[in-house]
């Protein structure tokens, strides 16, 4: 997988490098600033990008702004977004449109190093990839009249890992249920949400989409 890494943290940034390169994937380009980030994935056109939200001049929103604009001009390339803190008010946004090769994992998450290439596999592969702790805090902005309050406890649980970016199977091992209990409860959560019968993907993209906008 090609990827262009971005953080402004020298020794964060050389230590994902190495990293990436061992595990197999081709760095194309390790930069400190949005700027250099852009001008790198026009050239580039790389399978994923990695960017910090927090990056130079002014240290506040400029990766994930960079990240926002990777999205709009080439969806396409994966985006996998890391931060210190949960940003709510761009977690939402980076899921708009078709919501596919989308991540956000908090920093803390890169230090399991099997979590981080799983997320980094499952964006490069068309999928998302949300930290548990993203999606817990954007659920509790559901609103009384929000439809996802009408779920279950077990139909939650699934939702939320669909929203980390789990397939059926992954589900059912982490919740100690069969795979077709996974299924029964997505079939329900789908019909709770009003999503209708399309392909199986996209209306677990459009569940997730749901979810985090809600």
């Amino acid at each position: 997988m090609r990827v262009i890494l971005a953080e402004d943290s020298t020794l964060l940034r050389e230590g994902l490098v190495r990293l990436l390169a061992e595990e197999g994937h081709e760095v194309v380009a390790a930069v400190g600033d949005a700027a250099a980030l852009l001008a790198y994935t026009r050239r580039e056109l790389p399978d994923v990008v990695v960017t910090d939200v927090r990056m130079p001049p002014t240290n506040t929103d400029e990766g994930m702004l960079a990240a926002l604009e990777i999205r709009r001009q080439w969806p396409s390339i994966g985006v996998l977004v890391l931060s210190q803190y949960v940003e709510k008010r761009y977690a939402a946004q980076l899921v708009e449109g078709e919501g596919e090769r989308v991540g956000y994992l908090l920093k803390d998450r890169v230090a399991q190093v099997g979590e981080f290439l799983d997320a980094l596999a499952r964006v490069g592969d068309g999928g998302v990839a949300f930290d548990p702790e993203v999606v817990r805090q954007l659920v509790q902005r559901t609103s009384r009249a929000d439809p996802l309050t009408t779920l279950t406890h077990r139909e939650r649980e699934v939702l939320d890992k669909m929203a980390e970016g789990h397939t059926n199977p992954s589900i059912a091992k982490r919740l100690h249920i069969s795979v077709s209990a996974v299924e029964k409860n997505g079939n329900s959560i789908f019909d709770k949400l009003g999503i209708v019968d399309d392909t199986a993907y996209n209306r677990r993209v459009l569940a997730i989409l749901r979810y985090l906008n809600s």
